[in-house]
């Protein structure tokens, strides 16, 4: 028996598939401060044994922004003699240029914790001075009792990591948390190679305790990584880093698995959950990567800024991010300008018209008012209290106008979002097909897609346990790296048979970090031929032009995947097809609306808005002028009416 868990900021998913095909689901309150809590919940409600989990988390982002009431681990820093600051010093680059009160964020290791010893690797990987042994060892017994986790970063270790690999030896035998930069960022960079170490080292505990606790369920546990594949959890221990993407990873991945099976190729993945919305784009069938990220910083509508938290370099799925959920709170800001955001009622109190004790009006609570969702969710489970909703945003002005004003708002921040992964990629939004989903995602699809001209939509069944459905599809995926190859092809083979001494993967996948030579950042692609031909191809696409320069490779990536079962999802045979209507505000005005329930809906079935369709775990709103149809699957296909 394997199951998938899902567990987001509002809800704990839970999904698994029957052998006959059929889909058994859980979906309740998460529990943030101990999440395990919360799934070991779902299993005894379920009445289910199980023997492996498949689990996409995001225990390692929240620990890392303070939450779920934990705290980040006290953690040393022993580096390269002279390089003790470089983890303070960071980057001269000013995110707010003209914001007098910026603060850079705070170091991750206060400089009592930070340690320098005698040594030094060339750039080339010659050592000039090997390591002091004696120091690593008095160091050692100096924090071993103040500190919990040790991170060890030496200058150019990725060139050579003897030096680091000795530090490590020595550092074991009184750390049981030992995490070293050549095992975990080999590349270029001391700052951002220092803190993807650090952050590496500060989460070992966490996770380790985490999975731990999984693991009293069953010792067969696997975890979504933010490359796009699951790692097993002895991998996620030993590099969490690789887990701070986590559950916004499974829902791009699933979208990409299913889109294929559809002959999508070009698709836009759009999850609008309960805190946030997370926008991914699939370009010829491939999940965009890159290997740049930042945690714990600040977003400025869906975008990075840069400077504002801790550089990771790890490779990650490209996302875009807004605070934008179905409890995301309403509000006016002191000039009496409506505002939606950032802040989020969460699970706890969560929406008004849950009844939980929460006062704050919501998104939710919104749609709840314009009459957009029904007067109960979970297929009846969880009873909504419109009038409550409606008397909260009544504090803010006339209920309708201020929900329609908020709808509004947020189809703008999401819309944005979305033009950061495919406008600002040198992609046109216009071209590609919005495969929609979480709880809230079937809700807005269509207000995104006007915005953006979209004129297909593709909401897959269960959608707001589709992050759940799509960690049963997925491969597992193990990535290794090495930094300025001699031999860009060469490599590619040395890290496959290095990396298949450590895991059975059934194939590789090839990916480098290259630039033009001369230039200060790169361009992370995926390599099926020509590398050279196709970086000049994507630098055009993106920047609109090439250079006649050399092409520089800094990093060559290789992916080993092997393949899981994936299970078939049969097609919908439909029931008894009762048609409800419903007085509802989707656009300007009341308008009476179809309404169905999903379940009821065979395959080939066709309608047209305006109309709602409901289910257990999502309501989807189609408006005038659009029409569906029910696809194999189950896939509802939306399609904008000439």
């Amino acid at each position: 028996m394997t199951i998938a868990v899902d567990i987001g900021g509002t809800f704990t998913d839970v999904i698994y598939l029957q052998p006959d095909g059929s889909i058994r689901y859980y979906k309740g309150l998460s529990t943030p401060k101990s999440p395990e809590i919360g799934v070991k919940n779902a299993i005894q409600k379920m009445g289910i044994k199980v023997d492996k989990i498949v689990h996409a988390t995001t225990i390692a982002t929240n620990a890392i922004l303070g939450q779920l009431d934990l705290e980040l681990p006290k953690t040393a820093l022993i580096t390269t003699k002279g390089f003790r600051d470089v983890i303070e010093i960071g980057r001269q680059n000013r995110p707010e240029l003209y914001n007098p009160y910026f603060q850079k964020p705070k170091p991750l290791v206060p400089r009592e914790l930070r340690f320098e010893v005698d040594e030094r690797t060339l750039h080339d990987g010659r050592i000039l001075k090997r390591l002091n042994e004696l120091e690593v060892e008095e160091i050692a017994k100096k924090i071993m009792n103040e500190v919990s986790a040790v991170a060890v970063v030496f200058l150019h270790s990725y060139k050579n990591p003897e030096n680091e690999l000795r530090a490590k030896e020595i550092l074991s035998k009184y750390f049981k948390y030992v995490s070293a930069s050549f095992e975990v960022s080999p590349e270029q960079r001391e700052y951002e190679r220092t803190t993807t170490t650090v952050i590496n080292a500060m989460l070992m505990p966490i996770v380790s305790k985490y999975v731990e606790s999984l693991r009293t369920i069953t010792q067969e546990l696997y975890i979504m990584s933010s490359s796009g594949g699951l790692i097993d959890s002895e991998e996620a221990v030993r590099r969490p880093v690789q887990i701070i993407e986590s559950g916004p990873s499974a829902g791009v991945v699933g979208a990409q698995i299913f889109s294929e099976m559809l002959g999508e190729k070009n698709v836009i993945s759009f999850d609008m959950g309960g805190t946030t919305a997370k926008a991914g784009s699939i370009v010829n069938g491939e999940v965009e990567i890159t290997s740049e990220y930042e945690v714990g910083g600040r977003a400025h509508h869906g975008r990075i800024v840069k400077g504002s938290g801790y550089p990771i370099r790890f490779p990650f799925i490209d996302l875009a991010e807004v605070s934008t959920g179905g409890g995301t709170i309403i509000w006016r800001d002191e000039g009496g300008a409506l505002r939606v955001g950032p802040i989020s009622a969460g699970a706890d109190p969560g929406p008004v018209c849950y009844n939980m004790g929460g006062k704050e009006p919501t998104l939710t609570d919104a749609n709840a008012v314009l009459e957009i969702l029904g007067d109960s969710l979970l297929g009846g489970e969880m009873k909504l209290n419109i009038n409550s909703a409606r008397e909260a945003i009544s504090k803010l002005g006339d209920p309708v106008e201020v929900s329609k004003e908020a709808i509004n708002l947020a189809s703008l921040e999401m819309a944005r979002a979305i033009r950061l992964v495919t406008v600002e990629r040198g992609l046109d939004p216009s071209e590609f097909t919005l495969f929609a989903f979480g709880g809230a995602g079937p809700q807005w699809a269509i207000r995104v897609a006007e915005e953006l001209g979209i004129k297909k939509i593709l909401i897959p069944p269960h959608p707001g346990l589709f992050s759940a459905l799509a960690l049963l599809m997925v491969d597992e995926k193990y990535e290794i790296r090495s930094a300025f190859p001699k031999d860009v092809y060469n490599e590619f083979k040395r890290l496959e048979e290095e990396l298949s001494k450590r895991v059975n993967v059934d194939y590789f996948l090839h990916y480098i970090d290259a630039r033009y030579k001369g230039q200060g950042w790169e361009l992370t692609i995926p390599v099926k031929g020509d590398y050279v031909k196709e970086f000049e191809e994507r630098h055009k696409t993106i920047y609109g032009f090439t250079l006649p320069y050399p092409v520089e490779v800094t990093t060559v990536r290789v992916f080993g995947i092997k393949k899981t079962v994936k299970p078939s999802l049969p097609d919908p045979q439909g029931k008894e097809i009762k048609i409800r209507k419903r007085r509802a505000l989707l656009i300007d005005d009341w308008v009476d609306v179809d309404v169905y329930r999903r379940d009821d809906l065979p395959k080939g079935y066709k309608g047209r808005g305006p109309a709602i369709i409901e289910e257990y775990s999502s309501t989807i709103v189609i408006h005038d002028g659009w029409s569906f149809e029910v696809k194999k699957m189950g896939f509802v296909e939306v399609v904008k009416e000439w």
